[in-house]
């Protein structure tokens, strides 16, 4: 196929058109119009560039159409043209957004986090994360005191993700009935614990950490980091400074499920290419804050001796 034909398919076939036809499904719930987030059972891709772009989230793979059509299966570039060539005319379903105001003016990250109150005993933020996720008063002290969390619109709470130096990047949301990220900001790292702490434990979400750091009662060597689910290039950054450390021990305390093993195994590849220590630490159920739940409210002790089960390192593991 010339150059041109080449050119031609790029600008008329779009990514989404090639995974509606695969069987994929927008998630229209954690899509935006900038990032479209498309599922089919545990694998995720999101279509960027009003649809002429595309990455995974789980992996390093992104491109444009043709290696989409590659990434979907397609045996080489000539493959992947004639998958292409196949979906011309094909107009792919527009997700369903929800009407929209006439947009505000967003005030910086800065200025909405510090509009925001910390959040206090009995306020809607610490019961959600003490009654709906479990988490110990000590621990919603703990972080607040480091500046870490913000009382959230209708009873959710914010996580703060920051940089190395604590500029505060963004935020996760939480709550009873929302979860999201600050409109506007960067994922980078949610951080609680000692800054210049060797031991470094790596969840997908501040809730996990925090439920963690619960479990393990809040070691005082311990950095809990959250990736807040995704894994942008500021987060990868960061990861690789962190493993970076002279005796660092990286710990991969991802969920238990598929896509925790895709990001243990990219913490690994991290820990490996620093020589830092790694070690692979699994939650019994499917996240920690589920095993914390489970050991509150089964009476179960959320200490030393949980911590050494959950902590074991597997058959080949390094320490």
């Amino acid at each position: 196929m010339d150059k041109r034909k080449i050119e031609e398919l790029r600008r008329n076939v779009g990514c989404a058109a090639l995974l509606e036809k695969d069987g994929w499904k927008v998630d229209l719930k954690e899509s935006t119009r900038r990032a479209i987030k498309y599922r089919r059972d545990t694998n995720i891709i999101i279509v960027i560039h009003q649809g002429r772009g595309w990455f995974d989230p789980l992996s390093p793979a992104k491109g444009d159409v043709f290696s989409l059509a590659e990434h979907l299966g397609a045996n080489g570039f000539a493959d992947a043209c004639d998958r292409v060539s196949a979906v011309i005319g094909f107009v792919p379903s527009a997700p369903a957004w929800r009407p929209t105001a006439k947009p505000r003016p967003v005030a910086s990250i800065a200025q909405r986090w510090r509009r925001r109150s910390e959040p206090r005993p009995g306020s809607a933020a610490w019961r959600y994360l003490l009654e709906a996720r479990h988490i110990p008063e000590r621990i919603i002290a703990g972080a607040s005191a480091e500046g870490r969390l913000r009382e959230g619109p209708q009873g959710s709470m914010w996580a703060a993700h920051s940089n190395s130096v604590g500029v505060i990047t963004g935020w996760e949301e939480r709550g009873p009935s929302w979860r999201g990220f600050a409109t506007g900001g960067t994922k980078e790292l949610f951080r609680l614990g000692s800054v210049d702490s060797l031991r470094i434990c790596v969840t997908e979400a501040a809730v996990d950490a925090m439920s963690l750091a619960a479990l393990e009662e809040l070691r005082d060597d311990t950095l809990y980091i959250s990736t807040g689910g995704g894994w942008a290039p500021a987060t990868e950054t960061a990861v690789r400074a962190l493993a970076g450390r002279a005796n660092a021990l990286i710990v991969a305390a991802t969920d238990n499920n598929r896509q925790g093993e895709v990001y243990a195994r990219r913490i690994r590849e991290i820990a490996d290419e620093a020589g830092s220590r790694f070690l692979r630490s699994q939650p019994r159920t499917d996240d920690w804050n589920e095993d914390l739940s489970a050991a509150r409210i089964g009476g179960g002790h959320e200490g030393t001796t949980w911590s050494r089960a959950v902590c074991r390192p597997r058959e080949g593991e390094r320490i």
